[in-house]
């Protein structure tokens, strides 16, 4: 199992979730990014027979690495839809929730997922394989507005209304279907000795379009605190500041917008308090060894009441 788990994708910030988490051993934990099982494993290993680990995860390919047990239930199912997947498992409250964002080790090293910069593949970029809209698919039927809008919004592209224009002009020709061929397309539009972050900007933007990864980010942050029983823990690792503001807001302000809201007599509406002010972040061994944990940021908040 172990071995499996290490191939597949190694758990970033590991021992700081499960010290996030605070586990009572008959407790009720929900990890909705479940993937190669690394941060799961670990919260399982400290519960009794009376407590229940669910995990969630809309790749197929996770089923590969769930255990048969008991008090263990996978779910194949995107984090948004936790509040129905909980009601259907009859769970009205639990005791901490963990959340890994992002892409998994095992998704990037797929060539055929798309994901990756160093290998020649279909612009797929779908998490879950069993989604309709592509990379390519969004390449070669958005209209140059909406290409504008996803690069300037989810990659923080400087130069997106000249990309989105070569883009349109490119495809009259005919599609972009390939990482090759789009990374031909943004060598010419790339900064000088920065080309490979221009080009995992472009990247991390589609990916998120596809996905809808921020407004399905938003929606689960909202079920999980309802979720929670007060006093209940939400741990959330982040890989890049559009994912981490939304987290941090949220755990901050009680809202994604990050604006606080105060009852009649000025008492702060917000169903969490946030355990650590600032992000936990890999120490130097862990990015040396795991070197997809450098962008890692990871905020822990407890439920109120």
């Amino acid at each position: 199992m172990t071995d499996k788990i290490n191939t597949y994708h190694i758990p970033v910030l590991c021992d700081a979730c499960i010290d996030g988490l605070d586990i009572k051993p008959d407790g009720v934990y929900v990890d909705v990014t479940f993937g190669g099982g690394g941060h799961s494993r670990a919260i399982f290993e400290k519960l009794s027979a009376k407590g229940f680990l669910y995990v969630l995860d809309q790749d197929a390919d996770a089923k590969a690495n769930i255990w048969n047990a008991s008090n263990f239930s996978f779910i194949q199912s995107n984090f948004s839809f936790l509040s129905n997947q909980m009601k259907a498992k009859g769970v009205i409250e639990v005791d901490g929730i963990i959340a890994d964002l992002g892409v998994s080790s095992h998704q990037f090293d797929q060539p055929e997922r798309g994901f990756s910069l160093r290998n020649e593949a279909h612009l797929d970029m779908r998490m879950n394989a069993s989604s309709q809209s592509t990379a390519a698919d969004v390449l070669n039927t958005y209209d140059e507005d909406d290409l504008v809008r996803i690069f300037r919004s989810y990659g923080e592209i400087k130069n997106a209304r000249r990309l989105a224009a070569e883009i349109v002009q490119q495809r009259t020709d005919s599609d972009i279907q390939t990482t090759k061929k789009l990374i031909d397309l943004l060598s010419g539009l790339a900064p000088k000795f920065k080309e490979h972050k221009y080009y995992a900007q472009v990247f991390q933007a589609l990916r998120i379009e596809v996905n809808k990864e921020l407004e399905a980010l938003e929606s689960f942050l909202g079920q999980a605190s309802d979720l929670l029983k007060p006093g209940g823990r939400l741990v959330v690792i982040s890989y890049h500041s559009l994912e981490d503001r939304i987290v941090k807001n949220f755990m901050k302000k009680g809202n994604v917008q990050g604006d606080l809201e105060k009852d009649f007599f000025g008492n702060p509406l917000k169903p969490l308090t946030e355990v650590t002010r600032k992000p936990v972040v890999p120490d130097e061994l862990e990015q040396k060894e795991n070197t997809r944990s450098r962008s890692a940021k990871l905020r822990i908040a407890k439920k109120n009441g």
